[in-house]
């Protein structure tokens, strides 16, 4: 009876699994696809870029161009995500986080994300170059490029450097609103680069010490793997030593207000006395999801208060 039950019970596990992989794709895997939650935080970055840009140009509000150098933006984005997720495909399943993605269960041909990305990506450039201007699809082409070829077909499986250099794409966003507005890159323009530059790796670094023996199965080097916690931790701090002073630029040439200078001075040295305290703790998984909850935190008070400080030419 006992065996009779076993055996049952594994058909019906069986067959749940099977009906899991060829179940029917939905909306929702597509959506997901283009990662909803990075594109939400980027979209407030590029947001603030368009802000900062407006706010300090003298300008009429364009609510037009807003609207069109958001969507190209958007669209960008999530045709990189979309790739990315076409690239990595094969090791997403080593994962315990990625393994039941659409891609690595079999819910959605691969061809079909191939092209979704590429349509995504093609909607989004012509958006910059024909509704906003040739520089913002610039921006987009050297983003998408960085973070599709460099950073997810190359860098991301041979190389630790991989998410410093992938930095590159991720600090596009803000730049891309920000010159939808001013068609030049300036001081402006090279801040908020810089801001989203020195983010990126404490944040990224953090979610690779927690997840560090998955990547390391899947064969992933990252930093943490290569290298270990306490030389994670050290690159990190010097990131974020460098992020503090970067960001209260916007305020030293006039961008914003004393209200974010207060709250980046903040923010800033709240995220450095966190990454310090990893070198005297015990626990580095709890201490690295401190780190990365915080980075998530980060972003978007920052750009929330840069967008209510800016300052009005």
């Amino acid at each position: 009876m006992d065996k009779q039950l076993s055996i049952d019970a594994a058909a019906v596990a069986g067959a749940q699994d099977a009906q899991a992989v060829v179940r029917k794709a939905t909306w929702k895997d597509f959506v997901h696809l283009a990662k909803p939650g990075i594109l939400f935080s980027n979209i407030i970055t590029a947001f603030g870029g368009y802000w900062v840009a407006w706010g300090n140009s003298g300008d009429t509000f364009d609510l037009k161009l807003l609207i069109f150098a958001m969507l190209g933006t958007l669209l960008v984005m999530a045709s990189g995500c979309v790739l990315n997720n076409y690239l990595d495909r094969d090791l997403d399943t080593k994962m315990t986080r990625t393994r039941k993605r659409a891609l690595p269960t079999g819910v959605v041909d691969p061809r079909i994300v191939f092209w979704y990305g590429i349509v995504l990506g093609a909607a989004g450039l012509s958006v910059l170059c024909l509704l906003v201007n040739p520089l913002s699809a610039l921006l987009g082409v050297v983003g998408l490029l960085v973070y599709v070829f460099i950073y997810t077909a190359w860098l991301k499986r041979t190389s630790p450097l991989s998410t410093t250099i992938g930095a590159i794409s991720g600090s596009m966003p803000p730049v891309i609103g920000y010159c939808a507005v001013t068609n030049q890159v300036d001081m402006g323009a090279w801040i908020l680069f810089g801001i989203l530059f020195f983010w990126q790796p404490p944040h990224f670094w953090a979610l690779g010490m927690r997840r560090k023996e998955e990547y390391r199965a899947a064969g992933f080097p990252l930093l943490p793997v290569v290298h270990g916690n306490e030389v994670t931790k050290m690159h990190m701090i010097r990131f974020l030593v460098m992020l503090v002073p970067v960001s209260l630029l916007l305020y030293a040439y006039g961008y914003v207000g004393e209200i974010y200078l207060i709250a980046a001075i903040a923010l800033g040295l709240v995220w450095t006395f966190i990454g310090l305290a990893g070198f005297k703790t015990n626990d580095d998984d709890n201490w690295a999801k401190k780190m990365f909850v915080f980075s998530i935190n980060y972003l978007p008070l920052l750009f929330i208060v840069m967008i209510i400080d800016t300052i009005r030419a």
